[in-house]
């Protein structure tokens, strides 16, 4: 079975995470969203997204389910979607949920009309902005645990290991030495071959996925997911690290979003709280604005290919865009725009022929090829934000 995640106006607002991806490859729980779909669904993924994306992330040609990438599945949206009929779409108000239509039509040719409409009146999990991410990542974290850890068995991990509470489940592989891990507040998950080093404190809901590594005596609270590949020390709270990221110094994450290839310097902090308490607003894409988030406690957002020198402190609600290189004294301003190079101080253009230069260095880190695809999306983001890049 093929299905199609398509994107809605939620790529956009999401900006500048899904400058780089479909809004279905975010990360959120412990699975991207198209992970969670094919979970579920026992199908094989592909999306509908910006034209320049379509090569790194093809549409399903014979699919002929097609599904809002920017909605989380539960039990009640599944049972809704597993008894469509073709030619019946799905709604919950004005939002498209799912269609079903003859197999190998296009996106872009569905039409409301030519449907009919059906309405899912429970609640579900729609991720609209980059604070969703955090905002709801407790919920879709339990939710993946449930999926992945089902008549499954945990790995047995060393008895210099304390441990509280029944919900932490560890893959093939795992490794935790002489560390603390507190399950009474919601489930740790410890993906294949990722390490906990000696004196780590961790407590649930908390996600650390496959061939990733918390660093020795590091403090993670609850409702944090680290992606693969990665590796994490210091201080992190509510934070959701994709994939391919280093955070591997003291200094606290908290109420943030990291995209993948970034990288946080040494005694880095982010402040989540204003000092008057007031709501947090971030920059907003769309409006060429900051725009009010509802939040008290919001942190750092920061995109793609971005990294921050030592001892970089970031103001509270602070968005980064796509590779961003960040450094100097004092707070950068609450808005860096994509393919930036500076601080406080100022910044100036970080020029493709640099980034490509780091960016083959860093991919053949981890053995993988900095190729021709990612140069050209990079290119066309690099075009793209150059509106916003007044200096």
């Amino acid at each position: 079975m093929t299905i199609n995640l398509f994107d809605d106006a939620a790529w956009h607002t999401l900006l500048p995470l899904t400058f780089t991806r479909p809004v279905a490859d975010l990360r959120i729980g412990i699975l991207t969203i198209s992970q969670k779909w094919e979970h579920h669904l026992k199908a094989e993924a592909g999306f509908v997204t910006a034209p320049y994306l379509q090569l790194k992330y093809p549409t399903a040609s014979q699919a002929n389910l097609f599904i809002n990438g920017s909605v989380c599945p539960d039990q009640d949206l599944l049972d809704a979607i597993n008894t469509l009929e073709t030619g019946a779409a799905l709604y919950t108000g004005e939002l498209l949920l799912a269609y079903k239509t003859d197999t190998g039509a296009e996106h872009s040719a569905f039409r409301s009309g030519d449907f009919k409409q059906l309405i899912h009146s429970k609640d579900c999990i729609r991720i609209t902005y980059p604070e969703d991410i955090f905002k709801f990542n407790d919920l879709e974290l339990r939710k993946d645990f449930k999926l992945l850890t089902a008549g499954k068995t945990s790995v047995t991990l060393s008895s210099t290991n304390n441990f509280l509470g029944d919900e932490i489940f560890a893959e093939e592989g795992a490794n935790a030495e002489c560390s603390t891990f507190n399950s009474l507040g919601g489930p740790i998950y410890i993906g294949a071959n990722s390490q906990v080093w000696e004196g780590c404190n961790i407590r649930g809901s908390f996600a650390l996925c496959h061939d990733s590594q918390v660093k020795m005596g590091a403090k993670i609270y609850g409702q944090t997911t680290i992606g693969p590949f990665s590796r994490v020390g210091g201080e992190i709270n509510n934070a959701v690290i994709w994939g391919y990221s280093s955070k591997g110094h003291e200094g606290y994450l908290g109420n943030s979003v990291m995209g993948q290839w970034c990288n946080i310097g040494a005694d880095s902090n982010n402040s989540n709280l204003k000092n008057n308490y007031a709501e947090v607003r971030l920059w907003d894409y769309t409006s060429k604005s900051f725009r009010k988030t509802g939040l008290q406690f919001c942190g750092l957002v920061m995109a793609d290919h971005s990294k921050c020198a030592i001892n970089t402190m970031f103001n509270t609600g602070t968005v980064a865009g796509v590779s961003a290189n960040i450094f100097g004294a004092g707070f950068p301003r609450n808005f860096i725009p994509d393919f930036a190079w500076g601080g406080a101080h100022g910044f100036e253009v970080y020029n493709l022929d640099k980034m490509f230069e780091t960016a083959t260095k860093v991919c053949a880190r981890r053995n993988l090829e900095f190729d021709q695809v990612e140069k050209d999306i990079l290119t066309h983001i690099f075009t793209e934000t150059k509106i916003h890049r007044h200096f």
